[in-house]
């Protein structure tokens, strides 16, 4: 199997130099968009050089993952005809289009053969003619060590390549721009929340991570991001390549995006340019760290089981510290312990989040809080009526005061005969009661309800 490969790896050898570009770069420009949900919109202005006439115009560094119905070219030049060209050169496609022509095969001890290739399979080469006659050879394959063709056959070509039919006035240079649809291309947003030793206040900063797996380097590109669900239609082919796993992470650590409204969406531009490489994920700074005001809520909604729940809840403003629409993204919070250092304390993914709304982190379960419900009671009225008394057990351990919201879901058409705390109807089906709770106590929440 080595010897195999190595043949198939000399068919290969050198081709790059026998594919030819037309568009030369020539202070190029490069701009990139990318969206949430793996797409990107790319724009290339560049210089290249056209014939007099009608002549044929190549540009082969694009992404793989283009999408070829969405390729616009505009500038200097009008365009007659355009094609994508991804039959992309193997060795078994370039021994298939030597079948009858000649051939050059390397073998062990310094053996060369010379012939017509009639067929080839996984185990061996026949060729005619490699002894100087009409003889047919069968040489192995596990001897093969070069398989040497004249030139890449007509039709293959290393990448994928999209080809233009262009008039252009003139001979000599022409200003253009390409435009295209690019699969493979994502980002979204990360949040680290350093929350304040008396859990009062939070230090927040945003990064942005943009992952890079279109099959195309961007060098020096002005990069754009779009927060937004962007309706798409259905893909009208398939996509030509695959990304493969992550193989860098670079990261900027100074904030240096603009927020503007696009449309219904909102877009962050970087306002320096950055190299957008293939295979890679970029990590760079959304804003600087923000000092926010917050206010921690204790949650119980025993219907559904599970402990008492911890949120950290601030606003998107200016007022307090933050006011840029944040994108959405997880949020992971810490905290520092006694000894100074940072400790992971929970983490919470976060919706698009606007200004003026705020920004809840749910961070987990109370250790030292406790909530118990039970059915107290149950009384059935009639076949579609009944009465239940509900109690709501409450327990502090810890040492200072807290507050408890405890979210209670009564069904059917309800009504609450009698309660011991007072409560607020938040939904039609979602009350809520608001209780205090002193260290080291036990507060009971009971109320009846009629259920019809």
């Amino acid at each position: 199997m080595t010897r195999d490969f190595r043949g198939r790896a000399a068919v290969l050898a050198g081709l790059s130099g026998l594919f030819w570009v037309a568009a030369v770069a020539d202070g190029r420009e490069l701009a990139v968009t990318v969206y949430n949900e793996d797409l990107g919109v790319v724009r290339d202005r560049r210089t290249v050089e056209v014939k007099g006439g009608r002549t044929e115009l190549r540009v082969s560094d694009v992404a793989a993952q283009i999408d070829p119905t969405s390729v616009h070219l505009a500038g200097d030049i009008r365009v007659v005809e355009q094609n994508y060209a991804f039959d992309l050169a193997s060795a078994e496609k370039i021994l298939h289009r030597y079948l009858g022509e000649t051939v050059d095969v390397l073998a062990e001890e310094g053996r060369t053969y010379r012939g017509a290739l009639l067929a080839y399979d996984p185990e061996n080469l026949v060729l005619r003619g490699a002894g100087g006659g009409e003889e047919v050879t069968i040489v192995g394959r596990e001897s093969v060590q070069d398989i040497r063709c004249p030139s890449l056959p007509q039709g293959l070509i290393t990448r994928p390549t999209l080809i233009w039919l262009v008039e252009g006035a003139k001979a000599g240079k022409a200003d253009v721009e390409l435009s295209y649809m690019t699969g493979g291309m994502n980002w979204h947003a990360e949040y680290v929340a350093v929350v304040a030793e008396n859990d009062q206040s939070m230090d927040l900063s945003g990064w942005v991570s943009v992952e890079n797996r279109s099959g195309a380097t961007y060098p020096e590109a002005k990069l754009k991001l779009v927060a937004g669900a962007v309706h798409r239609a259905p893909p009208p082919m398939p996509v030509f390549a695959k990304g493969r796993m992550v193989e860098g992470v670079a990261a900027d650590q100074a904030p240096q995006f603009t927020e503007r409204g696009l449309f219904e969406y909102h877009l962050y531009e970087l306002e320096r340019p950055s190299t957008i490489a293939d295979q890679e994920v970029k990590q760079i700074s959304l804003f600087a760290p923000a000092h926010a005001p917050v206010k921690k809520i204790y949650e119980y909604a025993g219907m559904y089981g599970g402990g008492v729940k911890v949120t950290l809840e601030t606003e998107n403003k200016e007022a307090v510290g933050l006011g840029m629409p944040l994108p959405a993204g997880k949020v992971r919070a810490m905290k520092a312990d006694r000894d100074g250092r940072l400790e992971f304390v929970g983490e919470d993914a976060i919706d698009h989040t606007p200004r003026g709304e705020k920004v809840k982190i749910r961070m987990g379960d109370a250790f030292d809080v406790k909530g118990e419900r039970i059915l107290a009671d149950h009384h059935q009225l009639s076949d579609r009526v009944f009465e239940e008394t509900i109690e709501v057990k409450l327990r502090n351990h810890k040492s200072e005061p807290i507050e408890v919201v405890v979210v209670e879901h009564p069904q059917g058409s309800w009504e609450i005969l009698e309660s011991t705390h007072p409560y607020e109807k938040k939904e039609a089906y979602k009350i809520e009661f608001k209780v205090p709770v002193k260290p080291d106590q036990e507060v009971t929440v009971r109320y009846k309800v009629r259920v019809r």
